[in-house]
């Protein structure tokens, strides 16, 4: 991966949480703050991530600092960063006694066309304002989708995404996506079948013209028909047709990597490693 491509994405990584979180600075650690409740950007933002200037130097005690904080905030003691920009400092996260897992990055060619991706028949693609109906079924879905990983049809269906969304709904999480939506820091794209119901949804987060797609997930019981592959197609060209000219994404496994090589992505050479973030998809 050229040095150029990398350091849009260290920047983007340094960039995007600033839209929804201050930063605090904890020595070579940078920790992301949320300004309000909720969880707008992934599983957070909460997490921390080394600097530029210092991430060769974290030790454990800035490392067990860090943790210090974000239990004081109540939130996951969550680590992210790129492995190739600080090799060693996965097994100080490790021996600091947290899971670190692997992400590996692919880019979307800048010079090939994403075609939109045949959909079953009455099924059709939206972009989800803040105040759709169908918004808390949309933000449930994942849950659902990432409970039952792979790409097998599965067992949780509109009963179960109906119960899920009730939870986000009554719990506020629903109410704080809506300004990130109105405010454009947030695209979220849903297939929907012809009863509304969202069977795939996935979104992105615009900053400094580059974006990561993430949060691709098919209603378990709708896989296998190129859901997810039409909504990834649909985020990639929503956000080139907004100026975004760097769209890479990050995949946990082979068989989903697959779909998005054929939509034109290419490895990117490069590793995002999380650690203690379940919720990042």
């Amino acid at each position: 991966m050229s040095d150029s491509l990398r350091a849009r994405i260290e920047r983007y990584y340094a960039t995007v949480p600033l839209l929804f979180a201050e930063a605090e600075e904890w020595g070579p650690l940078r920790l992301f703050v949320r300004r309000e409740p909720g969880a707008p950007y992934y599983g957070g933002p909460g997490h921390a991530q080394p600097t530029e200037e210092g991430g060769a130097t974290v030790s454990a005690a800035d490392i067990a600092r860090v943790r210090a904080r974000q239990r004081e905030l109540g939130v996951p003691e969550a680590f992210e960063w790129l492995a190739e920009a600080v090799p060693d400092l996965r097994s100080r996260i490790e021996h600091a006694g947290l899971p670190v897992e692997e992400r590996p990055l692919m880019v979307l060619d800048p010079h090939r066309p994403v075609p939109p991706q045949p959909l079953p028949e009455g099924v059709t693609l939206r972009v989800l304002t803040a105040d759709d109906p169908v918004l808390p079924a949309a933000l449930a879905l994942p849950r659902l989708a990432f409970a039952e990983a792979g790409t097998a049809v599965g067992a949780a269906g509109r009963a179960e995404l109906s119960a899920v969304a009730g939870e986000l709904t009554a719990d506020g999480t629903v109410d704080t996506i809506r300004p990130a939506l109105r405010a454009g820091h947030k695209t979220l794209i849903a297939a929907l079948d012809p009863d509304g119901t969202p069977l795939a949804v996935g979104h992105y987060h615009p900053a400094d013209g580059a974006t990561e797609i993430g949060g691709i997930g098919t209603l378990p019981v709708a896989r296998r028909q190129g859901l997810a592959a039409a909504v990834a197609a649909a985020l990639s060209t929503h956000a080139r047709d907004r100026g975004v000219h760097t769209v890479f994404l990050a995949y946990a496994q082979d068989a989903v990597a697959r779909i998005y090589t054929r939509l034109g992505f290419r490895p990117a050479h490069t590793t995002l490693l999380i650690a203690n973030q379940p919720a990042r998809s």
